[in-house]
């Protein structure tokens, strides 16, 4: 009989790691309530974020980005994840206009 593989304990692993319930992980659910909170400032939530999970503040970004696309994710918390993914595409559609602005011509 094979082994049943262990969650790894390496923080860079990929998020939304799914129990064999359809469940989300510990450390997925520990990042959705995270992000419930409020932070003053980028610089105390990037403090708080090395301090809980032990990551760089773009490592944990990534991580969050690849949690809130899982089905299980919104399942969790819907309306957590749907907030954070209107603000993701909010700060991409800001992004593509400042990238597009920026290739067009001085009158």
């Amino acid at each position: 009989m094979d082994a049943i593989p262990q969650p790894s304990a390496d923080p860079a692993r990929a998020a939304g790691d799914v129990r064999a319930d359809g469940a989300l992980d510990e450390r997925a659910r520990r990042i959705l309530a995270f992000e419930a909170r409020a932070f003053r400032d980028e610089r105390a939530k990037a403090d708080a974020i090395r301090g809980e999970f032990g990551l760089s503040a773009p490592r944990y970004h990534r991580i969050l980005g690849e949690l809130i696309e899982s089905p299980e994710a919104l399942r969790h918390d819907p309306m957590l994840v749907k907030r954070l993914l209107r603000l993701r595409d909010a700060r991409r559609t800001a992004r593509a206009a400042r990238t597009l602005s920026l290739g067009r011509p001085l009158d």
